[in-house]
């Protein structure tokens, strides 16, 4: 594919969800009196889990490519990788271009400091200059419609408050790869259909879109193609209509 964007190659993220305890005095006593607890304790189960296997696929330049599947399926976790959040257990990932990545926003937000103090160091979290962020002040403002509560400490806020907080200042610039999880669905319907009409903005303008959502609606309105993953492993590539609909039959609905 020219002009590509984002290329992963035989990506694989393996967890660890077991938690090793440590060997006590009682522990061994009761092995001493049991050696069938002792023969359970050698043969530790395998915590290991591998929320994605082998998955390679290639993003080109202005392409929206939507991520689907059921919870668990490692939509997410591909996506930290793809942001650099996570480093994949085997195979690799390569982007050419800055990322923006809303996938937990507010996440780098302090509760205890106001919304006023949050767009700066939120700002700043993601790179930008202060004299960028004072010049863009107003319109994150306006974006997010809490100019009345600029001065409260966002542990008071409500999480769509929050949210529509951080999806107005990482949206304040267009970046050449966009990084989405489900943000559509931030504050009231209002608010969402706003959030939709800058991502298409974003979109026409040439940027660069990996969008995961439980909506296949919205993915087919918004996607180019599709990647089907199911746990962790690829089920099909291909036009938004073509595997949405197979993931549908798939489940049943």
């Amino acid at each position: 594919m020219d002009n590509v964007m984002v290329r992963a190659e035989n990506v694989s993220m393996m967890f660890n969800l077991g938690i090793e305890k440590g060997f006590s005095l009682k522990q061994g006593f009761v092995e001493l009196l049991d050696p069938k607890k002792r023969k359970q304790r050698k043969e530790k189960p395998n915590n290991d889990f591998w929320a994605l296997q082998d998955v390679s696929f290639e993003i080109g330049r202005g392409e929206v490519v939507g991520l689907i599947g059921s919870n668990g399926a490692g939509k997410s976790t591909m996506l930290k990788i793809v942001a650099g959040v996570l480093k994949p257990t085997r195979g690799k990932v390569e982007a050419y271009g800055n990322i923006c990545p809303m996938i937990e926003l507010g996440a780098g937000f302090d509760m205890d400091l106001t919304a006023r103090e949050n767009v700066f160091l939120n700002g700043a979290v993601m790179g930008y200059s202060k004299k960028f962020i004072e010049s863009k002040f107003d319109e994150i403002v306006a974006f997010s419609e809490l100019q009345d509560f600029l001065e409260v400490p966002v542990r008071n806020f409500s999480s769509g408050m929050v949210a529509r907080l951080a999806f107005s200042v990482a949206t304040v610039v267009e970046p050449e790869i966009l990084i989405v999880d489900e943000i559509l669905s931030v504050g009231d319907i209002a608010f969402q259909a706003k959030s939709e009409e800058k991502m298409l903005s974003m979109i026409n303008g040439g940027t660069t879109v990996l969008y995961v959502s439980h909506s296949t609606d919205s993915i087919k309105k918004l996607c180019d193609r599709v990647i089907w993953l199911d746990h962790g492993v690829v089920q099909g590539i291909g036009t938004s209509k073509e595997i949405c609909d197979q993931y549908l039959k798939m489940v049943g609905i």
